[in-house]
């Protein structure tokens, strides 16, 4: 997929008299792996909300593969190809691993299917299973999610998220609370989806991720975009520097 799939203009949140982002552009191009690092409360999560449809905006245009998706729910929005996972983890945790992932798919599956044989229930069950096989979880797949470690728990929100088959993936924090070789990992799939076709908007504070994975880089700090580019560009910007990285540029 070529071209912007994903725009946001003018984006603006209130919080009372708290103004937590105020006129935030931002474009994701198809099939580029775009990262979104900042300080804490620089609003960046507060961004995904609202695009994912999980926080209103007070102000702002957001359109997914042209199409606008300003105000809509975000079960909505995942129909529109949008898919994301959470910093704090969203899993069911009293639901089996496999279970999880078959909710995931809903967003995709129309409710006739409830009603039709079996066979063509069963091929959702078999997507749900080459899903937890692809991260490794396909042995648990009758275990309860919130049996698993903290890290085959980020693996099975990960998994759910791409039940829906989006186009578009936003991640926020994956690689917190992972060890070094997860996030090791973690950088295969990310480098793989994008190769099958993801466009992705990565939120994370692991800087050596962020800098060895990332197409391009934009910088939220205290509600604005203060710089956009590619990796080392970014890496040298005396604002950024300032702000965020520090003397060392983060890496």
């Amino acid at each position: 997929m070529t071209g912007n799939v994903l725009e946001v203009r003018g984006a603006a949140k209130h919080f009372g008299g708290v103004i937590a982002l105020k006129h935030v552009d931002l474009v994701l191009e198809g099939g580029e792996i775009l990262g979104l690092i900042g300080p804490n409360g620089s609003g960046k999560t507060t961004l995904v909300n609202m695009i994912s449809g999980f926080l209103k905006p007070t102000a702002g245009e957001f359109v997914a593969r042209g199409r606008s998706i300003a105000g809509q729910p975000p079960h909505r929005i995942a129909r529109a190809g949008l898919a994301r996972t959470f910093q704090n983890l969203r899993i069911f945790r009293r639901r089996t691993v496999v279970e999880n992932v078959l909710i995931g798919q809903t967003s995709r599956i129309s409710s006739l299917d409830l009603f039709l044989p079996f066979v063509r229930r069963g091929a959702h069950h078999d997507r749900a299973m080459a899903l937890l096989e692809r991260f490794g979880l396909a042995d648990k797949a009758g275990n309860l999610a919130g049996a698993l470690s903290f890290g085959e728990q980020k693996r099975l929100e990960l998994a759910r998220a791409l039940a829906c088959e989006p186009d578009i993936l936003l991640l926020d924090e994956p690689a917190g609370g992972m060890n070094p070789s997860e996030i090791d990992e973690l950088k295969a799939t990310l480098r793989a989806m994008q190769a099958e076709g993801l466009s992705i908007l990565l939120i994370e504070h692991n800087m050596r991720l962020v800098m060895s994975v990332c197409d391009r880089i934009a910088v939220l700090c205290f509600g604005e975009v203060i710089a956009d580019g590619p990796p080392d560009e970014v890496r040298r910007h005396p604002e950024v520097i300032r702000s965020y990285l520090g003397r060392e540029g983060g890496a």
